[in-house]
């Protein structure tokens, strides 16, 4: 991961937002840190993703600690598949 400064990131913006489909872009800012991160459009969609099937894993766990049943229509339809 690329660290660079606010400042900097202005003066540099095209080069650094090109730079961001090798390695994303930490944005700091003197006496606050890390401002903000600087991906690429695919790892922001992959993490996202990864998110929304974390959320998913993390709800059939529940409901399968409460005992409760979803059938295979109703799972399909929860997922949008």
């Amino acid at each position: 991961m690329r660290f660079v400064t606010m400042s900097h990131f202005r003066s540099r913006q095209s080069e650094l937002l090109a730079s961001v489909h090798a390695e994303p872009v930490t944005l700091t800012s003197r006496g606050v840190g890390r401002r903000a991160v600087v991906v690429s459009p695919e790892l922001y969609d992959r993490a996202l993703e990864a998110l929304e099937d974390r959320i998913d894993v993390e709800s059939a766990a529940e409901a399968r600690k409460e005992g409760g049943s979803v059938s295979h229509r109703e799972m399909i339809a929860e997922l949008g598949l």
